[in-house]
């Protein structure tokens, strides 16, 4: 797998039946190893490991209710009183971040009201903070370390 901007990290890596698998220490099980994933695997160290976001608060692959369609969203991490500080949309390194990545995770983000958002794939990094009151966003430098 290619080289992603991010901080160096250890992964467990298996392989088996002629594919790749990396483990989720997330959800705790191996998932195949594709594009990706291998972003998702690093933005998971990245807020676990550098950012310090409790594994405890943090969330990968889950389903979702969008418009009556059922959707997946790549992470999520919540405040301790259960809403949602962070939405992280994950696209392989191959993948252009456009602006329909963006309309993407506001539509995600209509229902779950996350406090920011991170668009990556695994090159280029989006952070925004949102302000739900006044529908609008700002884009930041970086992302808030946990400090809770």
């Amino acid at each position: 797998m290619q080289a992603l901007n991010f901080p160096p990290y250890s992964f467990r890596i298996k392989n088996s039946q002629n594919r790749q698998y990396i483990f989720d220490d997330i959800r705790k099980k191996f998932v195949v190893l594709q594009p990706e994933e291998w972003v998702r695997q690093h933005v998971l160290h990245f807020l676990v490991y550098t950012k310090n976001y409790p594994k405890s608060l943090v969330n990968a692959e889950k389903q979702l209710t969008v418009n009556k369609l059922k959707k997946r969203y790549d992470i999520v991490v919540f405040n301790s009183d259960g809403s949602i500080f962070l939405l992280v949309e994950c696209k392989a390194p191959e993948i252009k971040i456009t602006q329909s990545t963006f309309d993407q995770i506001a539509r995600y983000n209509y229902q779950l009201k996350a406090n920011y958002l991170m668009v990556t794939n695994g090159l280029e990094h989006y952070y925004c903070e949102m302000d739900h009151g006044n529908e609008k966003y700002r884009f930041l430098e970086e992302i808030p370390d946990f400090s809770r």
